[in-house]
């Protein structure tokens, strides 16, 4: 008995025309004729695209959302249908400072909290360029934070390059009540990435700058976190419209620049330094990644891009430094098998230098951990 073989994947045509049948109440429209249809993908079984909404009626829309789905589930050839509600030019009424009570999404009463709440210190970690191991540090960070005794999450800030998934080991995808996403967990820690959202590690975000930090907003707000100490951002690189605009838009109780030692690098993280400056984010410090090589045969330490730059420019610039960290085998393997150094080798040089710089970061920031057991969850 032979099966019958699997539908072929819908055509782009077949796809808008199943999306014609879904209107927007608000237009009379129907999605596609009203322009609300961006970056829609058709793969292996699996259609993606964005409805393009005002981020002030992103929770009313949901519906529209949940519609759309359903049309293209509904196709031939569908295996697994992605939706999500992202905004490019967001209306003047939602770029105004909101009431803490509506920006947490909790009724004046306060029953019900939401979003980035409950976090009592929000630390982005940055960089002037990539290469510089930014994501390692910003995850390790988060551990070594953990260590201390802290409720920490952290949130994968790097749309076009999310890597915390790998990192941290993290499979499946997140659950959600309907309303909002539900953290996923590893090695005590909460964390969020758009990684988690993809359907595999090779789909490219091919995103404009508003539309990633619309959706970079919503992964802040409608993400259930719960009660934490630090949320820990993991940004992109550089100094474009997802840093100005978080920013400009959350409430940032520090950032910290990660760099090599090497000349090239620390330009950059110069222009990271001086653009949190400028927008009243105060700088944490400074961490110099790669300061050495530590041979795994004889233990020598090679210089291999350079040593004492980051500490230097730190001086200079009159912000703290942090401390170095060595490039050691042993990172690189933790971080390619989810487990990082800082959980996987907690007595090995890097780890205990990453501890050493989640102190500074917790002392920085004058948090303690809370001694009320409710604070902490476990999945």
């Amino acid at each position: 008995m032979t099966s019958s073989p699997e539908p072929a994947a819908p055509s782009r045509e077949m796809v808008l025309d199943a999306l014609r049948t879904v209107r927007d109440p608000a237009s009379g429209q129907d999605i596609v004729s009203a322009g609300m249809v961006a970056g829609l993908t058709i793969r292996d079984g699996h259609v993606g695209f964005m409805i393009e909404v005002d981020p002030a009626a992103a929770r009313a829309r949901e519906p529209l959302r949940a519609a759309a789905e359903q049309a293209l589930r509904a196709l031939p050839g569908v295996a697994r249908a992605t939706v999500v509600l992202t905004a490019e030019r967001p209306s003047a009424e939602a770029r105004r400072p909101t009431p803490p009570a509506a920006a947490s999404g909790k009724g004046q009463d306060g029953s019900k909290g939401q979003g980035a709440a409950q976090v009592r210190a929000i630390v982005a970690v940055g960089s002037g360029k990539g290469g510089v191991g930014k994501s390692t540090v910003a995850t390790n960070l988060a551990l070594a934070l953990a260590a201390e005794g802290l409720a920490v999450g952290l949130l994968d800030a790097d749309i076009y390059g999310p890597s915390v998934p790998k990192l941290l080991g993290l499979t499946g995808k997140p659950e959600t009540d309907g309303e909002m996403l539900q953290p996923m967990s590893a090695h005590g820690i909460k964390a969020m990435s758009i990684g988690s959202l993809l359907k595999d590690d090779d789909t490219a975000m091919i995103w404009r700058g508003p539309m990633a930090t619309s959706a970079l907003m919503q992964l802040i707000n409608d993400v259930a976190w719960g009660p934490l100490d630090v949320l820990v951002l993991d940004l992109p690189p550089g100094t474009g419209d997802i840093q100005l605009t978080l920013a400009q838009r959350v409430k940032l109780a520090g950032a910290v620049v990660v760099s090599t030692p090497q000349d090239l690098a620390l330009i950059d993280a110069r222009k990271a330094i001086a653009m949190f400056a400028k927008v009243n984010v105060p700088v944490l410090g400074v961490v110099e990644n790669m300061s050495s090589f530590l041979c795994p045969h004889c233990g020598g330490e090679s210089h291999i891009f350079g040593h004492g730059g980051a500490a230097r420019t730190a001086a200079e610039l009159g912000v703290p430094f942090l401390g170095e960290v060595p490039l050691v085998m042993a990172v690189r393997e933790g971080s390619d098998s989810g487990r990082p150094v800082v959980v996987a080798d907690p007595a090995s040089v890097p780890a205990q230098a990453l501890r050493a710089i989640g102190g500074r970061v917790a002392k920085a920031l004058a948090v303690a951990p809370k001694p009320l057991p409710t604070l902490r969850f476990t999945n």
